[in-house]
């Protein structure tokens, strides 16, 4: 990608309406662009960032035998009535609609119900399960207040994943698995290291639901950690029973701030029964069929990164999620400086290096700078008279203070890691 050609440009200010970090930084940057509170489009480096991170969570769902599907946004209130959901009394967060002739719809805040009823046509018999079918998909809610950047949204990219099973004991080997599939998401996203498991509440369906936590000032959440043992505790349940019950000492409890990056749930037969979704075993005999489930918002993870992970010159990108690799920037207006800098270029898209090429004339060194560090590539690489005297690139880390100069092959070398 050179930046010339780029239709998104970099601002100084954010809109005096965000006051976010991750809103800010992603909208100073050019990452995402706000419709309306609560909504917000992803240009073309914030959708990079948001497919890198889809990618990653599918890779490791997969890895434990889940199907990916794709369920529809409209939604028939009959199948939410049988499970008493439809009522504006239990969910207070729908978007409803009326089709011309007059018969209503909504649009999927979640997808419980349309996905046990669709998953009727296909089991019947204990031979057809455990399964487990997730997805990546908008959801809508119709929250009072928007806030919080794409933290907290009207319209949202998540990845709802199911699991079906035959017995409790089938169920709690694979929602283990889960929690490590968690866990290797968050690693690999760049945030593990700030991220716990923590017992949360568990609503009406089990005795504990479990979320995954990431540090940061910038939390909705209150949690209490244990750092020798990584557990964590919501302040929802954090009372002196539920201490005692999980081995607990208060006293050596630390209380930070979060923000829930994904949460796993057991929901037992609270779908499958209103829509007998059953199975029949060895025997003969019927039984309802058991359920989890597991959510993580695309959109609110990518948030989370730029809060953990900035600093005040704007996002640090973890590898894994950057849009690019690299950003290559060519300082000074000579044909020299040009000229080498798209060499550079060329032989970094040659080796499939992911660039972006910062070739805009009439900038100062340092806009160029500026830009780069708000935006956040993992690398910055320069051309200048200054590199070409020592013989190759000035290559730094985002998150280091001094580059040095390299020659051609050892950028190669290192970018290609």
């Amino acid at each position: 990608m050179r930046q010339s050609k780029l239709f998104t440009k970099t601002r100084k200010e954010a809109p005096a309406d965000e006051v976010s970090k991750n809103a800010e930084l992603l909208i100073r940057g050019g990452f995402i662009h706000k419709e309306m509170a609560g909504v917000y489009m992803y240009l073309p480096l914030g959708l990079k960032v948001l497919n890198k991170i889809e990618q990653i969570i599918r890779e490791e769902v997969n890895s434990v035998g889940a199907q990916e599907i794709s369920m529809t946004a409209l939604q028939n209130p009959d199948l939410w009535k049988k499970s008493n959901r439809w009522d504006d009394s239990i969910v207070d967060n729908w978007f409803k609609t009326k089709l011309k002739n007059d018969a209503e719809l909504g649009l999927g805040f979640s997808h419980e119900e349309p996905l046990v009823n669709m998953l009727k046509n296909f089991i019947s018999s204990y031979k057809d399960l455990p399964i487990s079918v997730y997805q990546f998909q908008n959801k809508f809610r119709n929250e009072l207040r928007a806030k919080s950047g794409i933290l907290r949204g009207r319209e949202f990219l998540m990845k709802d994943m199911y699991s079906f099973h035959t017995s409790t004991k089938d169920f709690d080997a694979f929602y283990e698995k889960m929690k490590l599939v968690y866990k290797k998401i968050f690693e690999r996203a760049g945030i593990g290291h700030l991220t716990y498991l923590t017992f949360a509440s568990g609503g009406v369906f089990s005795k504990y639901s479990h979320e995954f936590q990431t540090l940061t000032s910038a939390g909705e959440d209150t949690i209490y950690i244990d750092e020798a043992t990584s557990v964590a505790v919501n302040q929802e349940v954090y009372t002196d029973e539920v201490l005692q019950n999980l081995g607990l000492d208060k006293e050596k409890l630390v209380e930070r701030k979060a923000i829930e990056v994904g949460n796993i749930f057991d929901l037992k037969s609270r779908f499958s029964e209103p829509f007998d979704l059953s199975f029949t075993d060895e025997n003969g005999e019927k039984h309802i069929i058991l359920m989890g489930c597991y959510g993580i918002g695309v959109g609110r993870l990518m948030g989370t990164v730029v809060e953990a992970l900035s600093d005040d010159k704007g996002i640090i990108w973890p590898e894994s999620i950057a849009p690019f690799k690299v950003h290559l920037l060519s300082l000074g207006e000579s044909e020299a400086v040009k000229n080498e800098a798209d060499k550079v270029y060329e032989t970094l898209l040659s080796s499939n290096v992911e660039v972006i090429f910062d070739d805009r004339s009439g900038m100062s060194a340092g806009e160029k700078f500026a830009d780069a560090d708000l935006i956040g590539m993992p690398y910055r690489a320069v051309v200048s008279e200054r590199s070409i005297k020592e013989g190759g690139v000035e290559l730094k880390k985002r998150n280091e203070e001094k580059g040095k100069v390299v020659s051609l092959e050892e950028l190669l070398k290192i970018l290609s890691i």
